[in-house]
């Protein structure tokens, strides 16, 4: 398939004009150095991505770059023989709009280790729908499973559970025997969590504790918040149950004691999903194509845009009013 001269990304700048970003016509010299060439057929939007196209976050570490963490699309051309043109293929994180061009192009070259074959089970746009929110998620589940819990630890929390990766761990938690219990300041939104898998949908204050250990109720959870509903998670787990914190929404702080690793063994994991061992990667993603495939995709993906609407989906996240998962369709 031919590249053409010209096509369309969105691009981020930090120059003597200040932080800003928009459409503009490129390249394929103007990207990245990589042994695969993709077009681009659908991307999503992270908060990452809200914070780096506002530059309201330090996400870029040069510019120009393209941005979007994520992206979905087939193998134009490749230097390396392990991919083909037509390959259907994935990439998220491993740089992605932080150092190197992202998925906001309709073209986009990358690194072949970046690089995953799609799941057989999984189309473009549902790859998409889950993208770094679910490979987080499928990775949390994963690092668990790993720290032997089980479904007989008792329920897992999921905190921020409206969000992308939260709407997607309720999911996929679920789906894989775990009763969920979903805890979410947006009361209105109850049903929709319950439709994804939820047993119970909590308020936010559910977690609030002032003790170092509080009545175990737990087996674990995905945590989304950090600083204090981290704290009253870990302080309500079970003995030997999991917990992982995968995001610091409210505070990167964490102030509390080690009473619930050293009394009642309680372990919390950390999950890096843009710096995953390609091994791991392939192994989540096989997952998530298959036994771990969420079942209410339909339900999440609750907004799909064109390039050109990023802007207003970035802020719109950013001031709290996102809810589940938005795809871009690259046309």
């Amino acid at each position: 398939m031919a590249i053409p001269e010209r096509f369309t990304a969105f691009r981020i700048h930090q120059d003597e004009q200040g932080h800003h970003s928009g459409l503009e016509p490129i390249g394929l010299a103007q990207l990245n150095p990589g042994e695969v060439v993709v077009r681009a057929e659908w991307s999503s939007v992270n908060y990452k991505d809200a914070l780096a196209g506002t530059g309201k976050g330090r996400i870029l570490r040069r510019f120009p770059l393209v941005g979007g963490i994520d992206v979905a699309g087939t193998v134009v051309a490749s230097a390396d023989p392990a991919w083909r043109e037509g390959d259907a293929v994935l990439a998220t994180g491993c740089g992605l709009s932080e150092t190197r061009d992202g998925g906001y192009s309709q073209y986009v070259r990358l690194a072949s280790s970046a690089v995953i074959a799609r799941p057989a089970g999984l189309g473009a746009r549902e790859a998409m729908v889950i993208g770094t929110a679910g490979f987080t998620a499928a990775l949390a589940l994963l690092r668990m499973l790993d720290n032997r819990l089980t479904p007989a630890h008792g329920p897992l929390a999921v905190t921020g559970a409206t969000g992308g990766v939260g709407s997607l761990a309720v999911d996929i938690f679920s789906r894989a025997g775990f009763e969920v219990h979903a805890i979410s300041g947006k009361a209105d939104q109850a049903d929709y969590l319950r439709g994804l898998g939820a047993r119970e949908v909590l308020p936010r204050d559910s977690l609030a504790t002032d003790k170092p250990m509080a009545s175990a109720r737990f087996g674990g959870g995905l945590d989304n918040a950090g600083g204090p509903m981290l704290a009253g998670l870990l302080a309500q787990t079970v003995p030997y149950g999991s917990v992982v914190s995968a995001g610091l929404a409210a505070s990167p702080v964490l102030d509390m004691t080690v009473m619930p690793f050293i009394i009642r063994g309680v372990s919390l994991l950390g999950v890096s999903s843009s710096s995953a061992p390609r091994a791991l990667r392939e192994q989540v993603w096989e997952r998530l194509g298959g036994d771990w495939k969420p079942r209410h995709l339909d339900a999440i993906c609750t907004g799909e845009i064109a390039l050109e609407a990023l802007p207003a989906a970035f802020e719109r996240m950013l001031a709290g009013g996102a809810l589940g998962r938005t795809v871009v369709r690259i046309d």
